[in-house]
């Protein structure tokens, strides 16, 4: 084997040491070393073998590593140390992203471009229009720290709650060099709208994706429910102005916290998926196996079939174990899925209600999610939809079939969108008219 250059490094056992020694297992092919050192949440999601398809087809792409350069450390939440290690190839490069913890083991593992440009604010963002605090959200014995934005002046405005999507996200939705949750909060800022986002507790804990009780409700509800509390708490906010505005799952969600919070005055769901979670999986693995074979490892999209499987099983219950199930989930996350309309639960709330869709999102599309909506929402008048041509799932505009390399690149959430949501939600309360459309 070629001999890899590399450059000094710290002390074995730092995490920068443990993230180093990853990349060169990698590129000695040791893969069952590297899933040795999986924590129990990484271990449900990631094998050897995923992980030694992805390594070689990014590597093989860009002609075999050459050095191994300096890793960058940033705290990650939980304890837990975030590390990026930029591997040079021949043509190229790419960055291998690790989370470790105290010990040395890893929670997260991500292959990643290259260079990460760093967030700028995007251009309808006006940051000496608002100042931003620090807050904590408490739920019981769970804790998250989130960010308010408020608009200078007077007040009082009206109050947004940002749920960012599945998974276990930053209060930004950090994804690559892109933050679309923080262009949201200071897009709307800019407008007159106080915005609180929040680290999600699955960021914060990450063992809590492992947890045998762990469900969507309460991945997200608590939470919500008292970031609307503390919003409705705040003089500079209007009480009977408070919304929530959800991304991906956070979409689906949303009704569910309107429900438990009955104060929220209403819902914007963007990219809000209808389509069974577990089916969507398969779904989004055939499409992105006919555009982007590599990015699907081989049998990777019949176990997706085989894990939906068990998910619509009536021998689904709470013993069933995550690895037999998609993504990872422990079965009381698919059992609480399972369970739940997102559709029916909005139809019922009588609230007023925006629904954004991307017309060139995969992950959740207009014929196989909007649709639901569409049907189930037709007969409300406080009900407005609309669809973006251009825009992926983040919002992005672009052109043409929309893969995952989209999202490396640095961009922000459609203009429009932006302008869209704040006139929304100045207006008054329940005149969704205010925007063309409708169901």
């Amino acid at each position: 084997m070629r001999k890899v250059r590399r450059k000094s490094m710290g002390t074995a056992g730092e995490p920068a040491a443990v993230a180093v020694s990853v990349v060169e297992m990698a590129v000695e092919g040791r893969f069952g070393e590297i899933e040795e050192l999986f924590a129990p949440s990484l271990r449900a999601v990631v094998s050897a073998r995923l992980l030694q398809t992805a390594w070689l087809g990014e590597i093989g792409k860009r002609g075999g590593v050459s050095v191994v350069g300096q890793p960058v450390s940033e705290a990650a939440g939980a304890g837990l140390v975030r590390v990026s290690v930029p591997v040079g190839c021949q043509q190229g490069g790419i960055a291998l992203v690790v989370v470790v913890d105290e010990v040395g083991m890893l929670h997260g593992l991500q292959l990643a471009p290259a260079t990460t440009v760093p967030w700028e604010p995007p251009s309808y963002a006006e940051p000496e229009r608002f100042s931003e605090q620090d807050v904590t959200l408490a739920a019981g014995a769970d804790a998250v720290p989130g960010t308010l934005s408020l608009p200078h002046g007077r007040g009082p405005w009206p109050g947004v709650v940002l749920l960012s999507g599945g998974g276990p996200f930053d209060r930004d939705e950090t994804s690559g060099p892109n933050k679309p949750l923080k262009d949201l909060a200071w897009g709307l800022a800019s407008r007159g709208v106080a915005v609180l986002r929040f680290d999600k507790v699955t960021y914060a804990d990450h063992e809590r994706m492992a947890s045998s009780g762990f469900t969507m409700t309460g991945e997200y509800v608590p939470f919500a429910v008292a970031a609307v509390r503390l919003l409705r708490g705040r003089p500079e906010v209007d009480p009977a102005r408070v919304f929530v505005v959800g991304h991906s799952m956070g979409g689906k969600v949303a009704p569910r916290v309107a429900v438990a919070e009955e104060s929220v005055a209403g819902l914007v769901i963007m990219a809000g998926d209808t389509q069974p979670m577990h089916r969507s999986a398969v779904r989004v693995a055939r499409h992105l196996a006919s555009v982007h074979p590599d990015a699907i490892p081989e049998g990777a999209v019949e176990s997706f079939i085989e894990q939906a499987s068990m998910v619509d099983s009536p021998d689904l219950s709470p013993s069933t174990p995550a690895t037999a199930l998609p993504f990872g989930l422990p079965a009381s996350y698919w059992l609480d899925l399972r369970d739940y309309d997102p559709v029916a639960t909005a139809a019922a709330l009588g609230k007023p209600i925006l629904i954004l869709q991307g017309g060139r999102d995969y992950q959740v599309t207009v014929a196989d999610d909007l649709s639901g909506w569409r049907a189930g929402l037709a007969h409300r008048p406080d009900v407005t939809i609309r669809v973006y041509d251009a825009d992926n799932h983040l919002f992005f505009p672009g052109e043409g079939v929309s893969t995952p390399e989209e999202y490396e690149v640095a961009q922000h959430v459609d203009p429009a969108v932006v302008e869209d949501i704040a006139k929304w939600l100045v207006a008054e309360r329940g005149a969704s008219s205010s925007l063309e459309g409708g169901c």
